[in-house]
């Protein structure tokens, strides 16, 4: 084990989104590169958006991704007592002070700043106040006067920012609630993280909050800021380029490694590999590869990744998965042919689980009706010898494997003069219903000798 701790400190307002789930991805992967300690932590401060429902979610996306974490969950939630300790050691040292000024008053004096070209920041009207009137009030954090505050990107290089640029921050609202970037120092510093890898959109957090660590009097962590994810126009990931939630993802039936493969590859490059297991990822991770431009989001390239880990995947496993989606849509499984055979004639050409499980409703489902078109011209009354002779020559079959299968088509092609275009367009019609289906050999082979024959026979039934 090294001395390594990260963490990944998600709020539970929502869905694990398509960002949040890369951030933690880094973190995992680095700490199982390094053997360090992976921690979990619920930041669910903001009472009224914090629901359970998004802790749960949070917790299956992370699961589904494979992301185990080494300690966790811890909830901020619970740990008001020493968030509100903390205040009073500041407070108690001059370090943080009562501001009671209104929220009218605030905004008048941010528009004031304003018009004269200045920032909207707090202008300290409260900081060397000592009297202690019977009024609502805030605790705001003293940021330094003077100096800068500076620290070295683990990614982004050196960021520096002069202290008269930064306000003085709140630390505590009039209800008694600490505030996120207050907790999040003391979290971070009292679980022993010394190397917090998250999104660049904290970067002017990260600035504010390293005059906090020394004002408590821990020491300041290392900071690494991972690129924002854009959309294909080049602006900040949101709901309008498609799904940003991760079990959005499973539901249309995504693998998780493809997912985990999409988004490493979303910042963090090696070479020119595009394929990557988690083994591989672990060993071969690092910051010093994570770019510092933005990755923009393409649906397609993670469409294709999925198509290529179903093309390779485990068909048990892959059976296992699809029973899931086709017993949820009411299909009936029980009494079809083996999962795992039906799975092995669809790999080929499926792109989702989602897709593969339509494709294989046929397997478990006799047609109830017939494409009319396909039926028109594949199923008429210059079918009838067709199917007579495939119910002869399947029927008389005393094992149906694939190559069983195979030879009784030859022979039936050898009797009646007619090629396998002739008469596979038939076969796949009375058998799917449609003119779409793997291989007609595979179809035949996975149906089983009854149902095939029971679903001929009706076929040539149909023909009046």
């Amino acid at each position: 084990m090294s001395d390594l701790r990260v963490r990944f400190a998600p709020s539970p307002t929502g869905f694990l989104h398509i960002g949040g789930a890369r951030t933690a991805l880094f973190n995992y992967l680095l700490a199982k590169k390094e053997q360090g300690t992976f921690v979990l932590r619920i930041e669910d401060t903001d009472v009224e958006r914090s629901t359970q429902e998004s802790v749960d979610a949070i917790l299956q996306a992370m699961d589904w991704l494979g992301l185990s974490y080494d300690e966790g969950p811890f909830y901020q939630s619970e740990r008001y007592d020493l968030y509100k300790s903390k205040v009073s050691d500041l407070l108690n040292k001059g370090l943080a002070y009562r501001c009671y000024c209104s929220a009218d008053k605030l905004n008048a004096k941010r528009e004031a700043a304003m018009k004269a070209g200045g920032k909207p920041r707090y202008d300290g009207t409260c900081r060397e106040r000592t009297d202690q009137p019977e009024s609502p009030f805030v605790i705001r954090f003293k940021t330094p006067l003077d100096g800068n505050t500076a620290f070295v990107d683990r990614i982004k290089g050196t960021i520096s920012v002069e202290n008269d640029e930064l306000d003085d921050l709140i630390i505590q609202r009039t209800d008694g609630n600490p505030t996120y970037n207050f907790v999040v120092v003391i979290d971070d510093a009292e679980m022993g993280i010394n190397l917090v890898i998250r999104g660049d959109d904290h970067v002017n957090n990260t600035v504010r909050q390293i005059p906090m660590y020394k004002a408590l009097g821990y020491e300041v962590p290392e900071f690494a800021h991972v690129p924002m994810i854009l959309g294909s126009d080049k602006k900040r990931l949101s709901k309008r380029h498609g799904a940003t939630s991760v079990m959005a993802y499973r539901e249309m039936g995504f693998l998780p490694e493809a997912m985990v493969n999409y988004l490493v590859r979303l910042g963090w490059s090696c070479g020119d590999e595009e394929i990557f297991s988690m083994d591989d990822l672990i060993e071969k991770f690092s910051l010093e590869s994570v770019g510092r431009s933005a990755g923009v989001f393409n649906p397609d390239k993670l469409l294709w990744l999925n198509e290529h880990y179903i093309k390779t995947g485990d068909p048990q496993r892959l059976a296992g998965l699809v029973a899931e989606l086709l017993e949820g849509q009411g299909v009936d499984i029980e009494n079809g042919p083996d999962m795992a055979a039906v799975v092995k004639t669809l790999q080929e050409r499926a792109k989702t689980l989602v897709e593969m499980a339509e494709g294989a409703r046929f397997y478990f489902e006799a047609p109830e009706t017939y494409d009319e078109a396909a039926a028109a011209k594949f199923l008429n009354e210059e079918k009838r010898a067709v199917l007579e002779l495939l119910i002869k020559h399947l029927g008389a079959l005393m094992n149906f494997t694939l190559e069983d299968v195979e030879s009784a088509f030859k022979s039936l092609m050898e009797e009646s003069g007619l090629k396998l275009g002739k008469i596979g367009p038939t076969v796949r019609v009375a058998l799917t219903g449609g003119t779409v289906s793997p291989s007609i050999y595979e179809v035949v082979s996975v149906l089983g000798q009854d149902v095939v024959l029971a679903r001929l026979k009706k076929a040539l039934a149909s023909l009046g």
